[in-house]
This record gives structure tokens, sequence and C-alpha cells, in this order.
């Protein structure tokens, strides 16, 4: 059954609805919402309700006959305005859902498929559009900066209610109903990746910087180690500078009769000069300083975690984004501070070259199909290209991203002969992006239209730089955005599977994911568990985003006390 939640500061209202989203039972005023969920949810996720619990009878009594489907397959969906908002304040009491419904998130979608991506998501929004009144702005969120009149989120129970069911219709109309869900279900398991946290030892931390650049520096002064690359600097071009300044890096090397167009570190490579090795040494480290120093360790790691906030579909392509610490740009020097608790281990899976995969389980390309259903699909084509592994993978990213350099063109000829249906899909993409249409992922998420700009640009232009760079993102689009649906769906049948594999103190969690990765912090007892739960996950995501296809997604796991150890 679903629920929809109307949040008022600590209380709210509740009502049951049909996944139509039609009402089937009045609404319910309760002056502790969380503890209100926490009593439905814990009545709803045994089969049958909860006998004996007044509360779960009449919640059963709203869905429908206690042995119906809801009841069998899981327990309440909950319906509410955003997971981002309202679920830490439920994680913070010791409560986790199973499912629901995110209306921002859905909304976010819906619009997409629309051609309206970027419009104003929220409750408000959507509910002024269907009424056709003038559609508010989005609120200013900051999640990490609570004020002292914050009293929570604020929904009204009947703008919940009318927006998911509107929200239904157009999911049946679009064909959106399983991504709705998995994006909904990504925005649980983000919640809960931020609640939990990735372990993370800050004395590891400090003493690999410590080894890199010196002791921690007094405020506003650069480490030791950095100080000393500035100072070899200085030495090396005849004179002091600041090694953060592009133009007095430029100046000084034109000064050495060395001209470069940038500080780039692509351009420093190409450099003979002894400062152009420092320089690179210099603003390697000075990344990892400013980045992932000691500031960053003082405001991202407490207790032992590091707990950032993930952004569901925060690329339009579906990939997720973080709120500010760099959850996805982990340095692999710092990995070695990723630790797993005593007596636990960290399962680390990814999968293997999942983009090109997801291209042959797109197109449908029989030969190329049967070579992604080997483990290393480099491998298995290199023989259609001379035997050079290399070559095949340079014309699978040449094909997937538009790369028209060096060997690219000879190789897409190869690919074009023989996986014709394969190399006619992005083909195709790139020709409607070029044209100005959408294009959409295995499961309907739809890239951005082109702007107004872009339109103008492509007049004036006459096919040129402008139209071949959206094609090239249209290209990438599909597959990437695909690649995205089945990490999503991924996730969703991860966490089910964890959840059966125990709970509260001892359950295994999701604490890390990135595009095709995942960290499982586990009971070194149950590892071997996690690892078949991941593969199972990967197999099921496979079956339920692309169907019968003889593509494998192999996700290669190993169990270990430290992340850099997977690696």
């Amino acid at each position: 059954m679903r629920i929809a939640v109307g949040a008022v500061g600590d209380g709210g209202v509740l009502r049951p609805v049909a996944e139509d989203g039609t009402p089937t039972g009045p609404a319910e005023p309760v002056t502790d919402l969380v503890s209100a969920i926490a009593r439905r949810e814990a009545a709803w996720s045994r089969p049958g309700g909860a006998p004996g619990d007044a509360r779960g009878d009449a919640a059963a009594r709203a869905g429908g006959t206690r042995g119906d489907a809801a009841a069998r397959t899981g327990g309440v969906r909950w319906v509410w305005s955003s997971t981002a908002d309202l679920y830490p304040r439920l994680l913070s009491a010791g409560v986790r859902v199973a499912r629901c419904h995110d209306l921002e998130l859905t909304e976010t979608l819906l619009l997409g498929h629309a051609g309206r991506l970027g419009e104003p998501r929220s409750v408000a929004a959507a509910l002024a559009r269907l009424h056709g009144r003038p559609v508010p702005d989005d609120p200013v969120v900051a999640h990490d900066l609570p004020t002292l009149f914050d009293e929570g989120p604020s929904d009204d129970i009947e703008a919940v209610v009318a927006v998911h069911a509107e929200q239904q219709r157009r999911i049946a109309e679009t064909g959106l109903r399983m991504l709705a869900a998995a994006e909904s279900a990504g925005a649980l398991v983000a919640a809960e990746m931020g609640h939990d946290g990735l372990p993370w030892r800050p004395d590891v931390h400090d003493a690999l910087l410590t080894e890199l650049m010196g002791p921690r520096p007094a405020p506003g002064l650069r480490p030791r180690g950095l100080q000393q690359l500035a100072d070899r600097i200085g030495e090396a071009l005849g004179r002091r500078i600041n090694p953060d300044s592009p133009s007095q890096i430029v100046k000084a090397f034109a000064q050495e009769g060395v001209r470069i167009p940038s500080t780039r570190s692509h351009v420093l490579r190409q450099v003979e000069h002894p400062a152009a090795r420092l320089l690179l040494e210099y603003k390697e480290l000075a990344r990892l300083y400013v980045a992932h120093g000691w500031s960053w360790l003082d405001t991202w790691v407490r207790d032992g975690r590091f707990r950032p906030e993930y952004v569901v579909g925060g690329v339009v392509s579906g990939r997720w984004a973080t709120n500010g610490g760099g959850a996805l740009q982990i340095p692999k020097v710092l990995r070695r501070a990723v630790v797993a608790d005593p007596g636990w281990s960290l399962v680390v899976a990814d999968a293997a070259q999942l983009e090109p995969r997801v291209l042959a389980a797109l197109a449908d390309d029989e030969a190329f199909a049967a070579a992604a259903g080997e483990s290393d699909l480099y491998s298995a084509l290199a023989g259609v290209f001379g035997g050079a592994r290399d070559k095949a993978k340079i014309a699978l990213l040449s094909a997937m991203y538009g790369g028209t350099s060096g060997e690219a063109p000879q190789l897409l000829a190869v690919m074009r002969r023989r996986f014709p249906a394969a190399y006619d899909y992005v083909e195709a993409a790139a020709r409607a992006g070029e044209s100005g249409r959408v294009v959409r992922s295995r499961l309907g998420r739809t890239c951005p239209p082109p702007s107004q700009e872009w339109r103008d640009l492509a007049v004036q232009d006459g096919g040129g730089s402008a139209v071949r760079s959206r094609g090239r993102f249209t290209r990438n689009f599909v597959v990437q955005a695909s690649a995205a649906d089945w990490a999503l769906v991924l996730l969703a049948a991860l966490r089910r599977r964890l959840t059966a594999l125990g709970s509260g103190d001892v359950a295994p969690r999701l604490v890390f994911f990135q595009h095709d990765e995942v960290i499982v912090h586990a009971p070194r007892e149950l590892t071997e568990a996690v690892t078949a739960a991941i593969r199972e996950s990967a197999t099921e995501a496979r079956r339920l985003v692309f169907g019968d296809t003889p593509v494998r997604f192999p996700m290669e796991a190993v169990a270990v006390e430290c992340y850099a150890d997977a690696k």
C-alpha cells in the first residue's frame, strides 16, 4: 500500500492512497511523524500487518485486505516530497523504510521527459502547474546549515496527494515506472550512506598527509613540503614566484625563453625545463592539500566516518553528484585511510567495462553481444582489431565519445563493418542530437533539449562546432544514462538483499557508490554472502533493465580490510 506524508514540523498528516493516487482513507494527523511512520513500517513489513496492533490493523484496512499484494511484497511505499529532506530525520531516530516515492525526483524525471528539464520541481511548483497557476521557484535548501528557527519540512497533505496522483498518471503515460521507482530507491540509499558513513581513519589520513607534505601548517601558511617545492621552483626559474599564480608562471617561463599557452598539466609535461617537473609535483600535492587536506578532514570526517551528502541524479545523465566533500573523487593515496572496523570487512566491487557492455545490450548486435558475454570484453574483441586489445578499447571509446583523432577513424571503420548495429546505435543518437532532438536512456531518462542559443549558433554555424558538440553529447548520453539506469536498479536490488542478511548494528551496509563501484561494510562472517548478493543484484539489474540479453555485467568483488588493498 501507499501512504502519503504531509510533514509539518515534528508532526504531520498521513493518508493512505491507491497506486493510481486515489485516496483510500481519511487523512490522519499525527503529533510525532517519525514514530507514526516507524509503527506503520514495522506493521506492514510483516506479511498481513501486525496482529493485535490497532495502528497496523487500521493501515491494513486502509490499503485493502491484510493478504493483499502490497503486504506480501514489501509493505508500505511512502509518498513524500523529498527523501533528502525527510529521511535523515527518520534515520537519526533509528527508523529505516523499505520503499518510497520521491515526488521531487519523480517530477524532475517527468519534466525532463517532456523537454522541460530545469523547471521548478517542488510539490508547490507541481501543484501550481497542475492547476494552471504561476509556478513558484524552488526554495533554496541547505541541508547542512540548520538555523535556530528550522522546524523541518512542511508539506500540505492534500497537495502531496494531488501531485502524486498526477505523477502516477504521467508515469503510466510515459512508461517511466521502473525509472521513477529506481530513482526513489536510490534516494533512500543515498540518505542511508550519508547517515552510516564510509569508515575513515583520521590518524591514518593525518599520517599520509604528514608523510607527503610535512606536519599540519599554521593557518595561512603552506605545508613545509609545498613551501620547499615552491622555493625550488623559484630557484629553477631564477626568481621568486607564486606557483599558485598561472600568470606569474607563464611570465617566468617566457623570461626563460619558453612560451607556454597555459599552466595546465598536459602543457607542462611537454616542457623541457627543470621547473616544469617541479610544478607538476607541486600541483599534485597542492590539489591534495586543498581538496582533501586537514581542513577537509576536520569538516567531513566525524566519529570515524566520512559522511558526504549525495545528490541523486545530480548529473543530467543520472549519475550522482555530491554537495561538497568530493566523495566521488577519493584520491588513491588516501584510500589507505578507508579501513573497516575491527571484525568487519569492506566488500569492494565494480562492474568491468560497464559502458561498452551497456552499448552491446542496447544495440542488440549479436556479434558484439556475444563478445560482451565474456569476462574481458576488450580481449574478446581483440581478434577483430588485429589481435590488439588496446585497439579494441580505442574503437569502443571512440564510438561512444565521438573520438576522431589518431587511429580512431580506421578503427571505427572496422567497427562499422563488424558490428553495424552497435555502430549505428550511437551514430543515430549523434544525428538526433545534431538535429536538435532529444534522446533517452533505456529506462526513459531524457537528455536536456538544446537551448535557444544553441539553435541560433546551429543556424549561423551551418553544421559546425556547436552541432558536432551536441552530437557527441547525445552519442554518449544514451550509453552513460543507460549505465546509470542499470546502476540504480543494482543499488535497489542490493539494498534489498543486504537488508535480508541482517539488521541493526550487525547489518551489512552500503557505504559508498560511484558510477560503477560499490563498497559494503559488513561483518567478516558475512562477506561471502555479501559478495553473492552483489553478483545476484547485478544479474537482476541486467534482466530488469535489458531483458533477455547474452551480455554479462560481471561485478568483480573482493573483501579487504583497507580500501587501498582492493585495487
